[in-house]
């Protein structure tokens, strides 16, 4: 059997069990009965949903309390309906590390500014050697003994598409620091996400260590294998259980539908932010390897330090689109996990196609209720 075959098979059968599934929770409530599941695990209210819509939410409901409790690590996942407002979620409310997630918070903020006129991000800036800063940082090859001359607009596309730590940063001081952007959380009412001191900063004490400049690009490196183990992972620990630029994933979905209902910034801003993070090169096989035909992610990974066999914040976040146009914000955060690479990925894509499957739940039930009559979704 080709190998294209068996991963139709398989996908038939999830389709299946899905649709299976819906029309269990489906007829139990048709019927006036009581739907054979647990009790929501932790999301938001239901509201006053037509009972075979409750159907589809609770499907998802179990799948996502289903996918958080069986994966291998300190996992926290959220989902959020942008038509209705439902929110399901697996430990939505903990924090958790964001690592590069927290670019976001950086080009949201320097897009506000821009907004307001108080920052210009179409003029010349040049980012010199002494701005280069640790790991993930691909503009430092084009920084030479002159800087490099560039906008901030640039940088924030790098930022967000390649994770440039050198472009996020430098954005992130012409922007006003790190308080610019708990400001700009605190007035758009973004709850559940803190920020932290900048990546320089944040790496550094994450390995025990206090930055300097010696530190840039590779230097880092031979400066952290000079730290003894015991402080390394005194340090790894205390940023893993209290993380100074935690966010929780049911936070993170409702600034996502904030910013895809034009809350957070102008039209024009809005459209240039969602089609850099359409464009996103990092992660594609996070939660962009489950898309089916026709649905597309705007989102951004992150991802941290690794301490022994334990990684620090593996994550994705973004906007899934249906073909037909509904929308979706997802959140997957992981704490720590020990588990290879592809499961983690694994969990992602299976977030991605649980949200895919409501979808089509959510669709069956509006052709329904259209077919017979009654009023199709949106409809008042």
């Amino acid at each position: 059997m080709s190998v294209s075959h068996r991963k139709s098979r398989k996908s038939a059968r999830r389709e299946h069990l899905a649709i299976f599934s819906f029309a269990a929770f489906a007829g139990a409530v048709m019927l006036g009965g009581a739907a054979p599941v647990p009790a929501k695990p932790a999301g938001q209210g239901y509201g006053a949903q037509p009972p075979m819509f409750l159907a589809a939410q609770r499907v998802l409901d179990a799948r996502i309390e289903s996918l958080g409790r069986d994966f291998s690590g300190d996992v926290g996942i959220a989902v959020k309906d942008l038509q209705t407002g439902y929110v399901t979620h697996y430990d939505g409310n903990s924090h958790f590390p964001q690592q590069s997630v927290s670019k976001f918070w950086v080009t949201l903020t320097a897009l506000d500014k821009a907004d307001r006129g108080e920052l210009s991000i179409n003029s010349p800036v040049t980012v010199r050697k002494s701005d280069l800063t640790l790991f993930n940082q691909p503009i430092a090859a084009q920084v030479g003994a002159n800087g490099y001359t560039t906008t901030l607009s640039e940088l924030m596309r790098r930022a967000m598409q390649q994770s440039d730590n050198t472009c996020n940063d430098f954005v992130l001081w012409r922007a006003g620091g790190p308080e610019a952007v708990r400001d700009f959380l605190a007035r758009k009412g973004i709850n559940g996400v803190r920020f932290g001191p900048g990546e320089r900063i944040m790496q550094s004490r994450i390995a025990g260590m206090e930055w300097n400049s010696s530190m840039a690009g590779s230097g880092f490196y031979a400066a952290r294998n000079k730290v003894p183990a015991s402080v390394r992972r005194a340090a790894f620990e205390r940023y893993v259980s209290d993380p100074v630029d935690g966010a929780t994933p049911v936070g993170i979905v409702d600034a996502l539908g904030k910013l895809q209902r034009g809350e957070l910034l102008s039209p024009s801003s809005t459209d240039k932010l969602l089609r850099i993070m359409s464009n996103t090169r990092t992660g594609p096989q996070r939660l962009k390897g489950g898309l089916a035909p026709g649905w597309s992610l705007a989102h951004k990974t992150g991802t941290g330090q690794v301490f022994g066999p334990v990684q620090s914040g593996y994550n994705d976040i973004g906007i899934l689109t249906a073909p037909d146009g509904s929308a979706y914000a997802v959140a997957v955060m992981i704490r720590r996990t020990t588990v290879p690479i592809p499961t983690r990925m694994q969990l992602m894509q299976n977030v991605t196609r649980a949200v895919a499957d409501y979808q089509r739940n959510v669709q069956a039930y509006s052709l329904t209720r259209s077919n017979y009559g009654g009023p199709t979704r949106g409809s008042n």
